[in-house]
């Protein structure tokens, strides 16, 4: 990596406490001190509409380990930034790196050239000067900002932003927390994509085992045991895969402080807390609980919805969550948010006095990855899930579809609700096996009543995207009048990411007109989850509400999954489109999307 320049000279950081809102009580958004090797820093509370941010390298110390991580403002996560619905913002960031930097407000309804994505809607903050962004707010809710220069953001070039509603806050509460979410590497970010590179399992150090092959003979057969390992094996694949990024190499924070510094939210008992859960992790998926403590989602990706109360949710990359807890007793509870490979944890703590503390819940049982979720379920079932298919013997010939134009007819038989008439798709996709596609999904279905691999059944009461329904109607009640299809595609041998069999530097952009209103159906023909990120625009997820359907920016795809969602191309300009998986972006999964 090129290594930043000499340390900032540290200015003013804490210039103002925020409004309370809707929300009562002095320490609204209180971020305790965070323990860096150049200094303890607190992290600055910074709203109004004029902010000075200044991008350089910090000394950081995580675990007993001193790395360098880019810093905005002296601090890792930078500033909390509060913003007011009706407001104009500026916000003047300084670069004082050796390379070129950038900030990306994720989520943010603004023009394309204050986007922040160096070489599609800037040209990036050289070092050395000043870049002033300028936009109109026109939204409200929980976000998050974030650069968009190679990997940067995962070495702490990210911070939450909050906007507040011009009128009264439907969602009350006594207390208001951020909760920020990280991955916290001990590699350099460069070694990391290289060790990928040439191994892709190269972070993962749960493999089959003779041991694993017992148990699945005695549970389902030696027959069918020993035909999963064969068809795992023919696809140079292993259901322990689940992150390419592990606590193998990451610590796992919230709001920049590892387990063991137990960051600490108060609250009294019967109060109403707010917790704003936002994931700015660069390769984690968590799945996070309390203990004890039911959570009541109230909002997603910023925008309100009904109220479901659940115990657990699983939050993807770039993703945020607002829920409301009531604690009635004076007793402290453990915020636990374990990776989805279960490799670690991020855990803090809601407390009536400072200094209390409660138990850590073990981790859940690693999951497993299916035949399912390679998109090759038996449609009738089997006596091993996602296992059977045709005689139950081995494939002799690769699972492809030569002609394989979408699925766009098949959301009945997978259950997917149709809420519009099924389109002709405007670009026909026809994909065949090759160093950029390894796997195409012969099944794939809807999967938005499903929390997920390691969450479904077990015995917890977990979000899916089919409990969202947006608070109000879209803006927009217009049809589609055309339909994009994108099918999630990759080799996880050769760690290369696309959409439709190829990477940014071999595709095209999408092009949308001005005004008009499409439907997007990602189909993902691969193992892994992907949180896909449209910049510019809202995506609203169909999952069977109409025009209650929830308003997203980030949208988690499963494994083998089909789904589909819709874009009114509002605002013109030249917009990203990509997974939000750092190295999976960085490795083709990103395409231009031009409205125009």
């Amino acid at each position: 990596m090129n290594r930043p320049a000499g340390p900032i000279t540290r200015r003013k950081l804490i210039k103002g406490l925020a409004a309370a809102g809707a929300c009562a009580g002095l320490e609204l958004w209180r971020w305790p001190a965070i323990a860096w090797s150049a200094g303890p820093v607190e992290p600055a509370i910074l709203s109004g509409n004029h902010f000075e941010l200044e991008v350089g390298p910090l000394a950081a110390d995580i675990g007993g380990k001193t790395s360098t991580g880019v810093a905005v403002n002296g601090s890792i996560p930078g500033p909390l930034l509060k913003w007011r619905e009706g407001d104009t913002v500026t916000i003047a960031v300084t670069n004082h790196l050796r390379e070129t930097t950038s900030i990306h407000w994720h989520g943010i309804r603004l023009p394309s050239d204050m986007d922040g994505v160096p070489g599609l809607s800037f040209a990036g903050i050289a070092p050395g000067t000043t870049f002033t962004y300028r936009f109109p707010v026109r939204q409200s809710g929980t976000y998050w900002y974030h650069s968009h220069s190679h990997f940067q953001e995962q070495i702490g070039l990210h911070g939450p932003l909050i906007v507040e509603p011009r009128g009264r806050d439907p969602i009350e509460c006594d207390r208001d927390y951020v909760i920020f979410l990280s991955d916290w590497p001990d590699q350099d970010p460069d070694t990391i994509a290289s060790n990928l590179k040439q191994q892709s399992d190269y972070y993962n150090y749960h493999q089959q085992t003779l041991g694993g092959l017992v148990d699945e003979a005695r549970a389902h057969g030696l027959g069918a045991a020993v035909a999963n390992r064969l068809r795992w094996g023919w696809m140079n694949m292993s259901p322990t895969d689940i992150s390419d990024v592990s606590g193998a190499t990451y610590t796992y924070l919230v709001n920049g402080q590892p387990p063991a510094l137990n960051w600490t939210a108060l609250f009294a008992p019967g109060e109403r807390v707010r917790l704003r859960f936002i994931n700015g992790s660069s390769m984690t998926y968590f799945d996070v609980r309390i203990p004890n403590l039911p959570m009541t989602v109230v909002q997603s990706d910023g925008n309100d919805v009904e109220p479901v109360t659940v115990d657990e949710f699983r939050i993807a990359v770039a993703e945020t969550y607002d829920v409301i807890v009531q604690p009635r007793n004076f007793s402290a509870y453990t915020i636990f948010a374990q990776a989805e490979d279960r490799s670690g944890y991020a855990r803090a703590t809601l407390a009536p006095r400072a200094g209390m503390t409660a138990a850590v819940p073990p981790m859940d049982p690693r999951p497993r990855r299916t035949m399912a979720d390679m998109g090759m379920a038996n449609m009738s079932g089997s006596s091993m899930p996602g296992m059977k298919m045709g005689d139950g013997s081995a494939p002799s010939a690769p699972m492809k579809m030569e002609d394989h134009a979408g699925m766009s007819g098949m959301s009945g038989m997978s259950g997917q609700p149709a809420e519009q008439p099924a389109l002709t798709p405007s670009n026909p996709v026809r994909l065949h096996l090759g160093p950029e596609v390894a796997s195409i999904a012969a099944h794939p279905v809807s999967r938005l009543n499903e929390a997920g691999d390691g969450l479904d059944g077990n015995g917890r009461r977990v979000l899916t995207y089919a409990d969202l329904r947006a608070r109000v109607r879209g803006t927009d009640p217009r049809p589609p009048s055309r339909e994009i299809e994108l099918h999630l595609t990759g080799n996880m041998q050769r760690f290369i990411w696309g959409f439709n069999g190829k990477k940014f530097s071999e595709a095209e952009p999408i092009r949308m007109r001005l005004g008009e209103r499409v439907r997007i159906v990602l189909i993902n023909d691969t193992m892994m989850e992907h949180p896909i990120h449209l910049h510019g625009l809202w995506s609203e997820l169909e999952n069977g509400d109409g025009e209650f359907r929830p308003y997203k920016h980030t949208i988690n795809v499963k494994p083998g999954e089909r789904l589909s969602y819709l874009v009114s191309a509002d605002t013109p300009g030249h917009w990203a489109y990509h997974c939000h998986l750092l190295y999976h972006m960085e490795m083709g999964m990103f395409r231009t999307v031009i409205v125009e």
